[in-house]
């Protein structure tokens, strides 16, 4: 089915969407109508423009693919499911995720996974082609967050990355010269943590292209919580 986004309001688009009984959905002409695939269990969408925020917020499943960039809050809370995103996306993408993938082709604003965590089996990743900006990974619980910073640019992060990190594992293309909290350690990627993300970085080429071999003969820089509790007598005598 293909949708016509064109003087559609938010709600109204959405309404469409799930109401809609084809597996596959293409909307064109999508100017920043909010909270597409919110909640989408296991329709594979295309959105063909600039996406609003919230965009794939709740996702239980599916795939929502945007052809174009995308606001804040991309991913908001889900669990699973993949997004792949053809531009930039705004801040807090990936917020709370606690499963599936969000792939971004180019930059990522500020506080990108933020409080993302894991439970089992499901461990939430977010794979940033381009450079991502500040608080990238704040008070980080679980999951996988990988900046590729495929344009080589002098900083691929923004300042005050994983403050409050307890869990889960940052991985950065090249090194990482902004100030870290003490309760992260970084050191260079072994041949185990590039197998690790391996997976990731192929699903990241077959979305948007580049050599798999190229990304994992760089060098990357992996973060770690310091410890298994990194807070312990911060704020009390335990």
């Amino acid at each position: 089915m293909e949708i016509y986004a064109k003087g559609i309001e938010s709600r109204q688009l959405n309404e469409i969407i799930r109401g809609c009984k084809d597996d596959k959905i293409v909307i064109r002409g999508v100017n920043g109508q909010r909270f597409i695939a919110c909640g989408l269990d296991k329709k594979d969408v295309t959105a063909v423009g600039t996406i609003g925020n919230g965009a794939g917020a709740y996702m239980q499943g599916g795939v929502l693919r945007v052809e174009g960039s995308a606001q804040d809050a991309t991913g908001d809370t889900m669990n699973g499911g993949e997004i792949y995103v053809g531009g930039r996306c705004g801040d807090a993408a990936g917020y709370a995720m606690r499963g599936g993938g969000i792939f971004i082709k180019g930059d990522v604003g500020y506080r990108a996974g933020v409080h993302m965590k894991q439970y089992g089996e499901h461990k939430p990743v977010i794979v940033v082609g381009g450079t991502a900006g500040c608080f990238l990974g704040e008070y980080l619980a679980g999951g996988v967050i990988v900046v590729l910073n495929t344009e080589n640019k002098e900083n691929p992060v923004g300042e005050d990355m994983a403050r409050g990190m307890h869990g889960g594992r940052i991985y950065v293309r090249g090194r990482v010269t902004v100030p870290l909290p003490v309760s992260v350690t970084a050191r260079k990627a072994g041949s185990e943590d590039m197998l690790f993300i391996k997976p990731y970085l192929e699903s990241f080429c077959v979305a948007f292209g580049g050599s798999i071999k190229e990304l994992t003969s760089d060098e990357f820089t992996l973060i770690l919580p310091a410890a298994g509790n990194p807070y312990k007598r911060l704020y009390v005598h335990n």
